[in-house]
């Protein structure tokens, strides 16, 4: 199912879109590394805690550090595997800890956001192998239901862990979330160009560097990479949401059209004139509230258990 959302664009929201193209797209143009790093650091001081009520415990999963958050909604019987953005080479759950929890009561569940190696220290398959790492272990917490969620590369990680569960023979989740998905690191999506300009938050020249960052060598096209190159069949059912005028948006369209193709209960919901990650800014956007909202909605329809205790 797509979901075209023509919605009028709240005051707030377009002061985020011009506070993000000044505060992170025009700044971060040309940043080394080492220099993205520190900003995200700094970026994570001034996160705010999440409110009270939230417990949040750092655990080994299977050998991966992850902080697990609990909400008082949160149901013992099901999970969250979160996996962050940050194009493979930043990020961390500190830099989530705003965002998961709103997850956790969205889901009505436990999130566990896992802190993955990073590239191109740990270029690919590292991020998948710890993915699955952390899998592997939250099986073995017997849950009744799980979810998978990732924003950005993260978004593209989830649909690779996705296909390798499925692979390797393991149990698949019950259905997964891509926020803005990075599904195709050999950078052909047609947005790349077109909106260049007009996409808020990321720098299009930005994206070569950080694929061969993560890559190292590997075909772009390998499925575990570029998840837009392998075969959904089987895989549970997606949502996917994106801002319409992203440099993403095709690695987000053309992957919902497949999945789609494999399993019609996946959906596709575009934004219009909504920034990277749109929904990270839930604290003052309402659209970012309203997609976190849509979220647990279908979370609650491919469970259908509803939330019963």
């Amino acid at each position: 199912m797509i979901h075209l959302l023509a919605r009028p664009i709240s005051l707030r929201a377009r002061f985020v879109r011009l506070g993000t193209r000044w505060l992170i797209k025009r700044r971060s143009r040309g940043l080394s590394l080492a220099e993205s790093r520190e900003k995200f650091r700094a970026m994570e001081r001034l996160i705010p805690l999440p409110p009270r009520g939230t417990e949040t415990v750092r655990v080994d999963a299977g050998g991966v550090p992850a902080d697990s958050i609990t909400r008082p909604a949160s149901l013992a019987r099901r999970h969250v595997l979160y996996l962050h953005g940050g194009g493979y080479r930043v990020g961390s759950p500190v830099t989530y800890r705003h965002f998961t929890w709103r997850m956790a009561d969205a889901a009505r569940s436990r999130v566990l956001i896992i802190d993955y190696r990073l590239a191109p220290e740990h270029p690919f398959p590292a991020a998948l192998d710890d993915a699955l790492a952390a899998y592997r272990w939250l099986l073995r917490q017997d849950p009744k239901e799980i979810v998978v969620m990732g924003d950005s590369a993260g978004g593209g990680l989830t649909l690779a862990l996705l296909m390798r569960l499925r692979d390797e023979g393991l149990r698949l989740p019950d259905g997964a979330v891509a926020l803005s998905p990075w599904t195709d690191l050999a950078l052909t999506g047609a947005s790349l160009e077109q909106n260049a300009a007009a996409d808020p938050m990321i720098n299009a020249g930005d994206l070569p560097q950080a694929a061969a960052d993560y890559l190292a060598g590997t075909d772009p096209r390998q499925p575990y990479a570029s998840p837009l190159y392998g075969d959904p069949t089987g895989l549970p059912p997606v949502l996917i949401q994106v801002g319409g005028d992203e440099i993403l948006r095709d690695d987000a369209v053309r992957m919902a059209d497949k999945l789609r193709a494999a399993n019609p209960q996946s959906e596709l919901q575009v934004w219009p004139l909504m920034p990277h990650v749109f929904q990270a800014y839930a604290p003052v956007m309402p659209e970012a509230r309203a997609a976190i909202a849509e979220i647990g909605g279908f979370v609650r329809r491919i469970l259908g258990a509803g939330d019963r205790p």
